[in-house]
């Protein structure tokens, strides 16, 4: 049997019923990524010692009992490389932190190594999560398994391509304005975001607080249910995070869309979609109509200001969180040094990438004196525009539904131009700007890659999203599908 292949649940019933180890699981899924990895490229740290003699803990210690009170136990995870992992390298894929070793764990580490969950590896990302392709890792680039001559997405590129091929069960990603649904619906997995404040952000390396949310990545959206189970909820060292009743998402995991109101935004399907992803995704709105699901049109009038104005704020967020790193109390640092003012010019200027003092520029000038009110200020006032904008539609509708993105994945080295990467997020952004929850679910394909249908939903509304995104999984089979690029 190759483990490998196998789900979050699957496995949890086989070691229930100890028809497998966690060690034979760990095993299969180490020798999978010491088969494809050096042409993949997802994981920057694999911590193969750690989590054998931690699988080996697990067997010797539990029986199958144990197994069931937690779907986790025994399961082996990916964790993106901007989640801190106590005792294991976590580099946000940037020379600034190539050496950082953290004291401690993310909160939503620390939830799912108390489930059970082993750590396997940390992923490679774009530097401190500033990318939509995974290209701009400070270390090497991330091939997806569709295709490899295409980019997974990004920023966390290296955890969708790392459960697309069968390298990891699971993944934890970071999403700030569409960095788990993006690679996620390139790779042909399933993404959720979830609404701000729901999973904490404690040990989660800042790009931009406001918009920064720890999400999932998984081969189908049951095991997604079980994974937010796991991470969701009130940490007393977040003070975003809001106290919440405990939820168990996998009630939501229902074959049925009966009554379901959805909204379909027109400025979705605007200029720009590929015909194939607009096609696919209007399939799967018929398709969910056909199984008793009712939709409309709908209009958020403020969407089209949604990138500048996210990038306005997010580069000044940005621009702020790595202001620490000056190479004395923080990051890499550099020699040879005339004074301190030539330290810290130094560090930053080897220590980050391009893409990264692109953006600190550019979020410095929008900080700046004389640009505060016209761009920081101004881009604050559209942002709750959006927000009402969403909150409307979600009076009369229980999700939205929209491509992930308006085209499939791209070329490796196609998009020089920042903005037209910068595009790259424009249906996945305007989500984080609200804080609002959003899935991603494959819903077809086009010339061999795959498309992505996303769902957005009310603030906190996550049982709603998966019901959704699970009615449409259970009548397709795009989530049974597997790369021929690396099946053959």
């Amino acid at each position: 049997m190759e483990l490998y292949k196998l789900t979050v649940h699957e496995l949890s019933n086989l070691l229930k019923s100890r028809e497998t180890s966690c060690k034979e699981i760990v095993e299969s899924i180490i020798s999978r990524i010491k088969e494809l990895d050096n042409t993949i490229k997802a994981y920057i740290t694999l911590t193969e010692e750690q989590a054998l003699k931690k699988a080996a803990e697990i067997d010797n210690q539990t029986d199958g009992e144990r197994f069931s009170e937690s779907a986790l136990l025994g399961i082996p995870a990916a964790i993106k490389d901007n989640i801190c992992t106590k005792n294991i390298k976590t580099t946000c894929s940037s020379k600034m932190l190539q050496d950082f070793i953290p004291p401690y764990n993310a909160t939503a580490v620390d939830r799912l190594e108390e489930k059970g969950s082993i750590i396997l590896g940390k992923t490679n990302m774009d530097e401190f999560a500033m990318g939509s392709s995974t290209e701009k890792s400070a270390f090497f680039k991330t091939k997806n398994p569709w295709n490899l001559e295409t980019v997974p997405g990004g920023s966390s590129g290296g955890s969708a391509a790392a459960v697309a091929a069968d390298e990891a069960v699971y993944a934890l990603g970071s999403d700030t304005g569409g960095s788990v649904r993006l690679p996620a619906a390139f790779c042909g997995v399933v993404g959720l975001k979830p609404t701000y404040g729901s999973v904490s952000r404690y040990g989660l390396i800042s790009l931009a607080s406001s918009f920064d949310q720890i999400g999932v990545i998984t081969k189908d959206v049951t095991d997604c249910a079980i994974i937010m189970n796991a991470i969701y909820g009130q940490d007393p060292n977040d003070s975003t995070t809001v106290d919440l009743d405990l939820q168990d998402f996998t009630e939501s995991l229902i074959n049925n869309v009966k009554g379901l109101k959805i909204g379909i935004p027109k400025e979705y399907f605007a200029e720009g979609i590929n015909e194939d992803v607009r096609d696919s995704v209007l399939e799967a709105i018929e398709m969910l109509k056909s199984l008793g699901a009712e939709y409309d049109e709908v209009s958020l009038p403020h969407i089209d200001y949604s990138l500048p104005t996210y990038y306005a704020l997010a580069m000044a967020e940005a621009s702020s969180s790595l202001a620490r790193y000056d190479g004395i109390r923080y990051g890499y640092s550099a020699d040879d040094s005339e004074d301190l003012t030539d330290l810290y010019k130094k560090a930053r200027s080897e220590g980050f990438g391009s893409e990264v003092k692109r953006r600190i520029i550019l979020g410095t000038y929008v900080l700046n004196s004389e640009n505060y009110e016209s761009c920081f200020i101004k881009a604050q006032k559209v942002r709750t525009l959006i927000n009402r904008d969403f909150a409307k539609a979600l009076e009369k509708f229980d999700v939205l539904i929209s491509p992930t993105s308006p085209t499939t994945a791209f070329k490796l080295g196609a998009k020089r131009d920042p903005v037209s990467m910068y595009y790259s997020d424009i249906y996945t952004i305007p989500a984080n700007l609200a804080g609002l929850p959003a899935i991603t679910v494959p819903c077809g394909f086009s010339q061999g890659l795959p498309i992505g249908l996303q769902f957005i939903g009310r603030a906190f509304d996550e049982k709603t999203l998966i019901r959704a995104a699970y009615t449409l999984e259970q009548n397709t089979d795009f989530h049974n599908k597997r790369p021929e690029a690396i099946n053959r």
